[in-house]
């Protein structure tokens, strides 16, 4: 395996372990790993190919669905602000 590979293939173990934090956990390695990511996968591309490039972004995309839409919306001014009060 090539050194692209085995790093996409660590940087899934790395999102999988992420995903099994408490949310209040999440946010720094989910930013992490959310920078490291279009890095990884277009040296995936041209180190491989650029069809397995596609198909690590498009799981990209489906992994990180929710944040990507929050910062898309956020960058063209259309998003909510949290609501930073408990209901009890």
């Amino acid at each position: 395996m090539t050194l692209p590979i085995t790093l996409a293939c660590l940087w899934v173990l790395a999102a999988t372990v992420t995903a099994f934090l408490p949310m209040r956990r999440q946010f720094a390695p989910g930013l992490v790993l959310l920078i490291a990511a279009p890095v990884l996968i277009v040296w995936l591309g041209v180190a491989t190919n650029v069809w397995i490039g596609l198909a690590a972004f498009a799981g990209f995309v489906s992994m990180f669905r929710n944040p990507l839409l929050y910062l898309m919306k956020k960058a063209i001014g259309k998003a909510r602000p949290e609501q930073t009060r408990r209901k009890e």
